[in-house]
């Protein structure tokens, strides 16, 4: 076995046994992205395998404040799976995971494949792609991670972080995603809000930059596929139950409820 392939299974088994994040740079000599992403395919093949089906993929650190957090200067990408996607309205257990995070974004469903050679370089040509767009809420773990050390490097092979997604309504006749505000709501009170514009300047950017990572690896996002385009507000621990609503000026809302 490899040591990409030892790094996959082991951030399996750490994951079942509810190990707290930490680097494997050092120990499995990860020495650049690619290295992490081998990492990361490794450690997404060993969860299909037990039976789990790909839904789409994870955009994350698409804007400043969330590249700042984590101390990338670029996005990163992570394969969502069908069993942790959800409807609006559901109800997440604190104690499924090592620490929650919630993160309020854009999400698009894939109208049609975008094939490796598509060579697509707008985004205006990519939206001829896109079925629909909702309001959504990505479901992150970072296991407690320490951010004052995190390495960015097993952040991506540990499949950065996605834990699922919510769903609101989707809907086809989105327009103007630049400008659209984005509320978030926490037990029916203002918590935050950003715009659009925060995402790499347009939500369908980060797509764009998903189409080109794919592409490199000769891989087809299908039709059908959901994707998170970013987090327009800062990620939220929740600690104790409570309700966040976020809702997108134009597109619609989402909930989910928090539980001990």
């Amino acid at each position: 076995m490899d040591r990409f392939a030892e790094a996959g299974a082991l951030l399996v088994r750490e994951h079942g046994e509810g190990v707290r994040f930490h680097s494997l740079s050092e120990s499995h000599g990860l020495r650049d992205v690619a290295d992490a992403y081998a990492v990361q395919d490794e450690y997404v093949r060993l969860m299909q395998a037990s039976g789990r089906a790909a839904a789409g993929y994870k955009i994350g650190l698409t804007s400043k404040t969330m590249q700042a957090m984590c101390g990338i200067a670029h996005p990163i990408a992570g394969v969502m799976h069908s069993d942790v996607v959800h409807q609006s309205g559901v109800s997440l257990n604190l104690s499924q995971y090592g620490r929650l995070g919630l993160e309020f974004e854009i999400a698009v469903r894939i109208g049609k494949d975008v094939e490796p050679g598509a060579k697509l370089e707008t985004i205006e040509q990519l939206a001829d792609h896109v079925r629909d767009v909702c309001a959504a809420v990505e479901v992150v773990d970072d296991r407690h991670a320490d951010y004052a050390k995190l390495d960015p490097l097993t952040l991506i092979a540990d499949n950065s972080w996605n834990a699922g997604i919510v769903l609101g309504e989707f809907r086809a006749d989105w327009r103007d995603l630049e400008n659209c505000v984005g509320r978030v709501h926490l037990d029916g009170q203002p918590a935050g809000e950003g715009s659009g514009r925060d995402v790499l300047g347009h939500p369908l950017q980060p797509l764009l930059w998903l189409t080109q990572h794919l592409a490199a690896k000769s891989l087809v996002l299908p039709a059908g596929a959901i994707v998170t385009t970013g987090s327009m507000v800062r990620t939220v621990f929740p600690e104790n139950p409570c309700q966040y609503r976020f809702e997108v000026e134009g597109i619609g809302s989402v909930e989910v409820n928090v539980t001990a």
